[in-house]
């Protein structure tokens, strides 16, 4: 559980000593990965779901969905991941919700990886960094994804705020959508896109002493032959990948070893859909977080 000078710190013992600093994101996420699975549940409460779950599409449903999912999945997941368009729809009501949905995994000892997808310049990003990195911070998670097309070094407010606080932060790079190759697949004189999100990250990560960094990244499970065709390393960035698109999702062992072959020890498989459709009921929930864990645990073996 978090504890008041950041999360994962434990307070020194004895009146005036220093608070321990927090340990590192990555550190943490590898620990809860080998506890509960490479798994990440997505609280995605669109519409089409709080009708499945017999709820209306308002506050009160977002927050009996959304509190529902971390009661019945809090301390058995690795990470749970909070898509926040889907509170912000909802306007300052939703966000307290989403508040509310922070707290109960920090409680549960859950890490919280907070889908917003950030990414700006100067005092704007260091505003986001603030609103999310900041211990104390009403929004504040374990991890939060980031924009990076802005350039990478736009993220610095972002990447310091996360190393200070012993938070982490995953970089947009191979998303699986189609569109997203027109950008991600581009070369310039420093190679392409994805190529340089990569760098970055392991640069960043370069001085990491645990067995994951804190600065992952994004790819897509089922994103094929881009990795080989861009002559990326993954493997090299030292960091967790969250990966949409594994198991149950589309991408079965074949395609994760195209797609992440010696990385796949770093990966953190993203569901949504494939849980959550399982509710409301808390155990059938959790049966389908077992079933999805031992999918993304076969399909990444090897």
């Amino acid at each position: 559980m978090s504890g008041p000078t950041g999360p994962g710190a434990v307070p020194a013992p004895g009146r005036g000593a220093a608070a321990a600093a927090p340990a590192p994101f990555g550190t943490r996420l590898a620990a809860a990965m080998t506890q509960h699975g490479p798994v990440c549940v997505g609280i995605d409460p669109h519409p089409g779901l709080l009708t499945q779950w017999g709820l209306a599409d308002d506050v009160e449903g977002l927050r009996r969905f959304s509190l529902g999912v971390v009661e019945a999945l809090g301390g058995r997941v690795a990470a749970i991941k909070p898509q926040s368009a889907f509170f912000e729809r909802h306007g300052s009501r939703g966000i307290a919700v989403l508040e509310e949905v922070l707290a109960l995994a920090r409680a549960a000892g859950t890490l919280s990886v907070l889908d917003v997808k950030r990414g700006d310049i100067g005092s704007t990003m260091a505003g986001y960094a603030d609103a999310y990195l900041r211990d104390g911070a009403p929004l504040a998670a374990d991890a939060v994804t980031l924009s990076p097309y802005l350039g990478f070094e736009s993220l610095r407010p972002a990447l310091d705020a996360a190393r200070a606080s012993g938070r982490g932060v995953f970089v947009l790079a191979l998303t699986s959508n189609p569109e997203g190759a027109e950008v991600q697949h581009a070369f310039g004189v420093e190679g392409s896109v994805a190529g340089q999100m990569v760098a970055g990250a392991r640069e960043e990560n370069a001085a990491a002493d645990g067995p994951l960094g804190s600065v992952g990244l994004v790819v897509g499970a089922t994103i094929g032959a881009a990795v080989r065709d861009l002559n990326l390393d993954l493997a090299a960035v030292r960091g967790p990948l969250l990966a949409p698109g594994v198991g149950a999702q589309g991408a079965g062992a074949a395609e994760l070893a195209e797609v992440f072959g010696d990385a796949r020890g770093q990966v953190l498989a993203s569901t949504s859909r494939g849980v959550l459709r399982a509710g409301p009921d808390a155990a059938a929930l959790r049966g389908a977080l077992a079933q999805a864990v031992d999918q993304a645990r076969a399909a990444l073996a090897g």
